[in-house]
Order: C-alpha cells, then sequence, then structure tokens
C-alpha cells in the first residue's frame, strides 16, 4: 500500500500544478446584422461581420458560451489543454483510490489514510 500513497500523492501534485484551467471548445462565429445597405447584405458579395470566437462549455449540466477576442485566444487553448490534463489525471486519481481500496486501503486504521 505504500506504492499506492506514492502513486496518489504524485497525482495529487500534478492536480495542483495544473495552473487556470477551463472547460468546452473553441467556435468561430460569423455574423449577419440588423442595419439596411450594410455590406453583409449585399445582394452580389455580401460580407458578413467577424469572425467572432466564442468558448462553449457545459458545466454543472448548464451549456454557456462566453465571447473571447483574439489576442486571447492562445492563452484560452492553454487553458482547454489544461482542462483535459486535468481529466485523465482525476481519471488516474480515482483508478489508483479504487486500487487502493482493492489492495486492503479500506480496512487500515483511519490514523493512516488521514493525510490522504
Amino acid at each position: 500500500m505504500p506504492d499506492d500513497f506514492a502513486r496518489i500523492r504524485q497525482i495529487k501534485d500534478a492536480l495542483s500544478q495544473l495552473g487556470p484551467l477551463l472547460p468546452g471548445s473553441i467556435s468561430t462565429q460569423w455574423n449577419v446584422c440588423g442595419k439596411q445597405g450594410c455590406r453583409c447584405k449585399d445582394p452580389k458579395k455580401p460580407r458578413k461581420h467577424g469572425p467572432y470566437y466564442q468558448l462553449s462549455f457545459t458545466v454543472d449540466g448548464k451549456s454557456s458560451s462566453l465571447f473571447v477576442k483574439k489576442a486571447q485566444l492562445k492563452q484560452l487553448r492553454d487553458c482547454i489543454k489544461r482542462y483535459r490534463r486535468f481529466r485523465e489525471l482525476n481519471t488516474r486519481l480515482l483508478a489508483a483510490y479504487i486500487q487502493w481500496a482493492r489492495n486492503g486501503g479500506l480496512h487500515q486504521a483511519k490514523e493512516d489514510t488521514a493525510d490522504e
């Protein structure tokens, strides 16, 4: 079981070092406005407004989105990448706790696992 704790500690350390993270995906939006005579409504060669960038995500079963500026895209992509890593590490942490339980960890005294 010491190996179980070492693996659990290692995963927790990796989780604590991730930094800012965000779920979701980025999409590019183009828009047609409501102004008469606007370039976006040109009958021969319409040119939509944009691009606009949007992060779409679901948290706690609720879907939402937010618009982001082009200058923020790299930082946003990094946050999304860290979120994917967070999910991977979280799955590994759960697997490590399951292995700990299978190895008899649930039968240890409460003091042995207080800091875990």
